[in-house]
């Protein structure tokens, strides 16, 4: 007949199991993309072509800590919080 402790054992692996998998499916992969995106948003430059979450294409003509003023077209310059920034585009 089992112990105390090892009925608390048999009954408590597969809640460590769970926590395992949602680490390595949900939290790490999370963190990583969260990385890579605030690395993207602190690499900005002047000049560079970028395309906003909205889908808006432009070129930074300033950058704040908050703010990214870009251009759009030739006399059209539009200024948006720099986390809307969602991709620097290919060349």
């Amino acid at each position: 007949m089992p112990t105390e402790l090892e009925q608390i054992i048999q009954a408590s692996w597969p809640i460590l199991l769970m926590v395992v998998i949602f680490y390595f499916l949900l939290y790490r992969p999370q963190k990583k993309q969260e990385n890579a995106r605030r690395e993207l948003l602190n690499s900005l430059k002047k000049g560079q072509k970028v395309i906003t979450v909205g889908g808006i294409y432009g070129t930074i003509n300033s950058l704040t800590d908050d703010f990214v003023m870009l251009q759009i077209s030739e006399k059209t310059e539009i200024k948006v919080v720099r986390s809307s920034i969602g991709q620097v585009a290919s060349k």
